[in-house]
């Protein structure tokens, strides 16, 4: 599920709608139509129909006070929809969706614009009935067209992430002023129906005569709980919290959004910005670098209790961070290469020396979770396997993938043995100590990279290569042109991370099917173009169960992984967020946030605290 990812996102329905939306749904009589307030990828809902909030809210929590965050980095654009530009963080606060997630379920949706979904069985279409209520902050009434005008601009203007998205819709029809229906060209994407209520809405009337494709600094008008309220381009912007949030009291809504202000202030050095953590010119950080997890953050704040450091633990799906190899590149086509720089790489020597051991092997696409496949194929895998098994590298059939392991002390003699003979066996010999091939060519290429922080980790492995010929280097860029060269797949290899969801599904193809390989500004970032991962995603899209999920899933994964398209590196299992003590919190931490984003808009500011807020 696409989430974190990159999307943000009736008139109560009259009796004779109620009639008008079985009469007009193409199925037969025997076909069973579902009418609810809310939606699961698969299985039943967790809240019923008469909900009323959230369990890891608490309704009671006051509004007020001013939330500050820091972000590395800079902004030039508050259109986040486009490839173009670097847009602000938090602009998901000013955006309502047809539907909201809830953070302790795996996917399930619940209505916020839309008052009631209907669809059938086999999920072949979904209506969407909105309600009176919902208003854009200029007042004026969010209806079906605007739910329309948005899909198709996303579709011919935005971010190509869309267009692989929906590709799956066959037509979109406003049935009235507040009920639109998406019809699919095919069931097999179960999940599609569920995305398309996490879409962000646009104003038709607001971008009418105004240019989608482009960047902007004007605050967009949108209809969520907070409007924009200062912009300073590269350095901060802030939302108010609009009082007059036409959905304030939904079930969905209840307890989160206390803040009446968020801010978020911009900084280019990554150590500034630690710094002023401490310094409490910002409020919350979520940490994402074990050495300054270690020792970065002692202070006196931290010494008196005012600044906390905690670790909270989760159960969400980790993905994979890894060293992403562009196999567009002809230096990384032969998989035989991409294993020996996987030999190259000492984890444990790097967990032990530079992450005081914090971290966990990453050693699947889906790390952390029921999706990870270890150990052999099971029978249920095999039978999907087995069909492409001349397309698939042998060893997904005959071992269990493991990635090479030392014992940490810097002596990796054996696995650069092992890669010298991968690089031997694919025609890379050493010639004047660098890596040759017949004909002539060195093995050279760069990582490409904005943050300094990976530098300790790439600089021992740039020497380890350089053990083996390979001339690596490291070439950082600030973080516009960074983001335009992996748009334009102007790079050799990066350090990213895929991240992964608790329900799998449409995003895989974003990530790694052949018709994502060459699209510019996707996520495929290592350029896959195979037949049989794309086969193998067609299985985890189409699956009609938790179960038949879990075993595509797994499936994928060892194709993935036996081809050796990344290097990876680590992941860990908790939250790790330092804050200054000001807030008050649920009782509850939703298990499912990936980015920790939906516990803080339950936070609230409380002024009984040891810690006032610099900015209050």
């Amino acid at each position: 599920m696409l989430r974190e990812i990159l999307v943000n996102a009736g008139v109560s329905i009259a009796l004779l709608g109620g009639l008008l939306a079985n009469a007009e749904a193409p199925a037969s009589p025997s076909t069973t139509i579902h009418k609810a307030n809310s939606i699961a990828m698969h299985g039943e809902p967790k809240y019923p129909k008469d909900f009323q909030h959230f369990d890891y809210t608490t309704t009671g929590a006051p509004k007020g006070g001013t939330l500050v965050l820091g972000v590395q980095g800079t902004f030039d654009s508050l259109n986040s929809f486009i490839a173009k530009g670097v847009s602000a963080d938090g602009l998901e606060l000013i955006y309502d969706s047809l539907t909201e997630a809830s953070a302790d379920e795996p996917f399930t949706r619940y209505g916020l614009i839309a008052e009631q979904m209907i669809w059938p069985e086999d999920r072949s279409w979904i209506e969407f009935v909105l309600r009176d209520e919902a208003k854009f902050h200029d007042g004026s009434p969010i209806t079906a067209d605007d739910v329309e005008f948005t899909f198709d601009t996303l579709i011919a203007k935005g971010s190509p992430t869309f267009k692989t998205m929906f590709e799956d819709v066959a037509s979109v029809e406003a049935k009235g002023p507040h009920r639109i229906r998406f019809t699919m060209k095919n069931t097999e994407n179960q999940e599609l129906i569920l995305i398309l209520g996490s879409m962000s809405i646009l104003s038709k009337q607001y971008w009418h005569d105004r240019d989608f494709s482009k960047t902007t600094l004007e605050a967009p008008l949108g209809s969520g709980p907070y409007t924009v309220a200062e912009v300073e381009s590269g350095k901060t912007i802030h939302y108010r919290r609009n009082p007059d949030y036409w959905g304030k009291d939904l079930p969905v809504n209840r307890g989160r959004y206390n803040f009446d202000l968020i801010e978020y202030d911009y900084y280019r050095d990554a150590t500034v910005l630690l710094e002023a953590l401490k310094a409490g010119e910002y409020d919350f950080r979520y940490e994402r670098i074990s050495k300054q997890w270690a020792t970065g953050y002692d202070s006196d704040a931290l010494r008196s209790g005012k600044l906390v450091m905690k670790n909270i633990k989760h159960e969400i799906p980790q993905g994979i961070q890894a060293f992403i190899l562009n196999t567009r590149n002809p230096l990384f086509k032969d998989i035989r290469v991409r294993k020996a720089l996987n030999y190259a790489f000492d984890f444990e020597w790097t967990n032990a020396n530079l992450f005081y051991n914090a971290y966990t092997r990453a050693d699947s696409y889906y790390s952390n979770s029921e999706f990870a496949a270890h150990g052999m194929p099971s029978e249920a895998e095999l039978a999907l396997l087995n069909p492409l098994k001349d397309q698939l590298p042998g060893s997904v059939f005959v071992e269990p993938f493991e990635l090479p392991t030392s014992k940490g002390d810097g002596r990796n003699r054996q696995a650069l043995r092992k890669a010298k003979q991968l690089f031997s066996e694919a025609g890379w010999t050493i010639k004047n100590n660098v890596l040759t091939n017949s004909k002539g060519k060195t093995f050279t290429f760069e990582f490409l990279m904005f943050d300094p922080s990976m530098e300790r980790v790439i600089n021992p492995f740039i020497r380890a290569l350089k053990r083996l010929g390979v001339q690596a280097s490291i070439r950082k860029v600030e973080i516009s042109q960074y983001i335009n060269r992996l748009r334009n797949h102007n790079f050799d290899v990066v350090v990213s991370r895929i991240p992964q969801s608790l329900s799998p599904g449409l995003e895989q193809i974003q990530y790694f099917h052949s018709s994502t390989s060459d699209q510019k500004s996707g996520n495929n970032l290592a350029g896959i173009a195979n037949p049989a991962i794309d086969a193998l995603i067609e299985n985890v899209v189409q699956a009609k169960s938790r179960e038949e999920l879990v075993v595509s899933t797994k499936a994928l994964d060892r194709a993935l992984l036996h081809n050796w398209y990344v290097i990876p590196q680590w992941y860990i299992d908790s939250h790790r967020v330092a804050y200054w003590n000001k807030f008050g919190q649920p009782d509850i931490t939703p298990k499912y946030d990936a980015t920790f984003s939906e516990t803080l808009n339950t936070w609230w500011y409380d002024p009984k605290k040891s810690a006032q807020p610099a900015k209050q």
